[in-house]
Order: C-alpha cells, then sequence, then structure tokens
C-alpha cells in the first residue's frame, strides 16, 4: 500500500494533569508514545495512530468537529462543552489513582457558608462555569459564576466567596484550609469519537481495538500471574488459600501425580498468600505482573 493510501486515525492525547497516566496506560496496552517537551506531535509506534497533544478541557469540541477521529477526555469537559461525541469506553483513572475525580463546592474554614443555599447572591470562580451555573439553577440559587484562570484555592475567602474545583484526596483543599460544603460532579476519563469517524468500518474497528486493550491495561492494574507446581492430593488444600472467587487453570505435569496450577489474584494479598502456599505444598512458584487482562 502506497504511503498516500495509508490509512490513519488522528487521535487526540490530553495535555497536562493527565498525560503522564494516559501515555502510561497506552504503554501498558501495547501502544508505546513518547514525547518531548516542546512537542504537540508525539511519536507513536503505530503507523496507523497520528496523535497530537491537546488540553482535554478542548478535546471534545475538536472530536466533535472532526479534527480528531477519536480523543480522551473527561466526562467532565464533555458535559461543560455540551459537545456531541461518541463515548465508546469509560476509563477510570486519573493523575493520582484508579478512582472518580470530584469536582467539589469549597470555601474557607472560617466561612459562615455552611451549604449551597448560603451562596444566594455571592461569588464562586471556577473553570467549569457552564456545569456551575447550571447546577445552582436547578437548586434555585442565584449567584454569580466567574471564570478561572488558575490559582482558584487561593482565590476563596479574598477574592470570591466560594470555588468549585478539582480534587482528587483533597489534600490540597485541606492545605489551603478549605472546607468541602458538597460535591458537585464526580467524573471519570472517556474514549471519544467523532460521530462520522465512528461510522466509518476502518476506523471504527480501529477504535474498538484500542478500546480492547486500554479497558484490559487498567483491568490488570493491581493484578499479579502465579504460577506453581503441586502434587494432585494437595489442590484441595491449596484451593482453600486461593481467592474464593478465582478459577485457576489447572494442567497435568509430566511427573505422575502432579499438577501445574495458574492464577490471577489481587498483588495486595500476594506477600501473605506465598507462604501459605508453600506451607500447603506448592514448589517452583513463580510471580508475575500483568501489562493486560481482557475478560
Amino acid at each position: 500500500m502506497s504511503s498516500a493510501a495509508k490509512k490513519t486515525l488522528k487521535l487526540g492525547m490530553p495535555k497536562g494533569s493527565l498525560q503522564d497516566a494516559t501515555m502510561e496506560l497506552f504503554r501498558k496496552a501495547g501502544i508505546r508514545i513518547n514525547s518531548s517537551d516542546r512537542s504537540y506531535f508525539p511519536y507513536c509506534d503505530d503507523e496507523e495512530i497520528e496523535v497530537m497533544l491537546i488540553r482535554s478541557q478542548e478535546m471534545g469540541k475538536y472530536v466533535q468537529d472532526g479534527l480528531f477521529d477519536a480523543g480522551i477526555t473527561g466526562q467532565d469537559w464533555i458535559l461543560e462543552t455540551g459537545v456531541h461525541v461518541k463515548q465508546i469506553c469509560e476509563l477510570v483513572y486519573g493523575k493520582s489513582g484508579f478512582k472518580p475525580v470530584r469536582w467539589v463546592l469549597a470555601v474557607p474554614e472560617s466561612s459562615k457558608i455552611q451549604s449551597i443555599k448560603d451562596l444566594q447572591g455571592k461569588t464562586i470562580a471556577t473553570e467549569l462555569v457552564s456545569y456551575v451555573k447550571k447546577y445552582l439553577a436547578k437548586r434555585k440559587v442565584k449567584a454569580k459564576v466567574e471564570y478561572s484562570w488558575g490559582a482558584t484555592e487561593a482565590k476563596a475567602g479574598i477574592l470570591v466567596d466560594a470555588i468549585v474545583e478539582l480534587t482528587e484526596t483533597g489534600r490540597s483543599l485541606k492545605a489551603n484550609q478549605l472546607r468541602i460544603i458538597e460535591d458537585i460532579l464526580s467524573s471519570t476519563t472517556r474514549f471519544i469519537a467523532n460521530r462520522d469517524a465512528w461510522n466509518d468500518p476502518w476506523k471504527r474497528k480501529k477504535m474498538e481495538n484500542i478500546a480492547i486493550l486500554l479497558k484490559g491495561a487498567l483491568a490488570a492494574e493491581g493484578m499479579v500471574g502465579l504460577k506453581m507446581n503441586l502434587k494432585e492430593s494437595d489442590l484441595p488444600k491449596i484451593m482453600g488459600i486461593l481467592p474464593s472467587l478465582k478459577r485457576p487453570t489447572v494442567s497435568p505435569l509430566t511427573l505422575s501425580g502432579w499438577i501445574a496450577l495458574e492464577v490471577v489474584v489481587e498483588e495486595k494479598v500476594v506477600k501473605s498468600m506465598i507462604p501459605d502456599l508453600k506451607r500447603a505444598g506448592a514448589e517452583g512458584i513463580i510471580e508475575y505482573p500483568l501489562n493486560k487482562l481482557i475478560a
């Protein structure tokens, strides 16, 4: 096939807080993307994928308008911008861990504001302006919502009465002596597609393949594989040690009366499990990492 006829998928990757976590997820999925600090066009080892880095806040618009065939962004920015895109799959990961992020309404610890109703006539700073306005309107609270260009936490109690800010752990809010009034939105990362691109058979299959690999990489997070040899007569004892929901693969060995067992378990339980397996008769125990776990 000539280079002119080569099919490519234009993929938008988030630049900023999600960048490193996203590239690591793609690496575990088997797609290596390397970028320098100065380049917005990373190298991808899959020749059928063209990558560009762009802020998550803008991703939905560019995917909707067809400048990207697909992209990675947060559900929060999809809701904020009101774009019409195909959500291929949810990917639960973030900068600091594998759980949803939260947009929270926060005020200084010394503030008299105790509930969202107390924001009547007050001023709120946030990046999530459109969503917060709708959120307040549904609760019949009239407040001024202004866009924050940064340093949002520092503004609370000085420049504005309250803020709506993104948090994963809440530690930064506490460090800035802020108190959470309520959660406004829980958001996860989404793999999205342009609707016309989704209707293209080649691009759709390519995106579906990427989604399978990414979800497999996430499913393998915190999991490891265990292999071991044991006497067939010891299998009941070994099964009593393994998690009850796990169904190991059992294969006969060439040595009569012996079997090989392989299972996937949570990494956090392995350190206590291996000594018990050894005492129960398991030999040649091997622990190995997993990049992908495809259900």
